[in-house]
């Protein structure tokens, strides 16, 4: 008999007692951890005028370079400006502790003697413990409670490559590609769960677990200078921008440049050039 006949009968019981118990533990599993991470989150410091004059500068200089090529400004006030922004650029006359010195090398600001940074860095290690403890927890639970109960015959076909991925934890070849083994469902909803913690806890939810671990700032090296709890030396920051913004000058342009003929050529009052 061909594998494609072979079929199983699924007790009812299996839906009431095992598919429905792992679906609704792990959707309160996301909800609770939620709302844990929540709590573990601490109220954000307040920055000093110092700080926040640093971070408006860069912000500043960053809208005006980005505007450049059809910028609302005219030119001298544009020129104006950019000088200005890049003579402080130059001076260091931006930076929260001051200029710096003569002579005197700006060291990187150190995560571990600021204790600003270390709570921040803690509080990311928080929340990744709450992440991953939890799924552990599951797996384990389903790994011995559940190990090789067939839960769910999915109701469309599917190729042989969704097997593994399906049935996981059932070692069979003449079993139909369509039965998902419980581990398989464990798995399913871990990943599939995001859109139903949207609709409950909102957008910018805790819920996915998935999409934190994948966030890991153990897992992403790249991505660590614009991690939170990650210090940013606005030194560097500033020469390059400073740069930049010598560049933006040479491709400037003002958005009323002949703004008069070009209105008067829209509505038919001056011929086409």
């Amino acid at each position: 008999m061909p594998s494609s006949a072979v079929s199983l009968y699924l007790d009812p019981q299996i839906r009431d007692w095992v598919l429905f118990p792992i679906t609704v533990v792990m959707i309160l599993v996301g909800i609770l951890r939620h709302y844990v991470v929540s709590l573990l989150q601490s109220t954000p410091k307040k920055l000093s005028r110092a700080q926040l004059r640093e971070q408006r500068a860069l912000t500043r200089a960053q809208i005006l370079r980005a505007t450049a090529a059809n910028s609302p400004i005219p030119p001298t006030h544009y020129k104006a400006i950019s000088q200005s922004l890049i003579q402080a650029f130059s001076t260091g006359q931006y930076l929260k502790d001051g200029p710096p010195k003569e002579n005197e090398q700006v060291k990187p600001p150190n995560p571990l003697t600021d204790p600003g940074q270390m709570e921040g860095m803690m509080a990311g290690m928080k929340t990744q413990m709450v992440m991953m403890g939890p799924q552990m927890v599951l797996m384990g639970w389903i790994n011995f409670f559940f190990q090789g109960f067939v839960l769910i015959k999915l109701p469309f076909p599917l190729t042989l490559g969704f097997k593994s991925m399906l049935q996981r934890g059932i070692e069979t070849q003449d079993m139909d590609v369509r039965f998902v083994s419980s581990l398989s469902w464990y798995f399913l909803n871990f990943f599939g769960l995001n859109g139903l913690y949207r609709l409950i806890l909102g957008g910018d939810n805790a819920a996915d677990a998935s999409r934190d671990m994948a966030m890991s700032p153990f897992a992403n090296m790249a991505n660590q200078q614009a991690a939170p709890g990650q210090p940013q030396d606005f030194n560097k920051l500033f020469k390059a921008e400073k740069d930049n913004l010598e560049f933006s000058e040479g491709v400037y342009t003002w958005l009323g440049q002949d703004v008069e003929d070009r209105v008067l050529r829209k509505y038919g009052r001056l011929p086409s050039p």
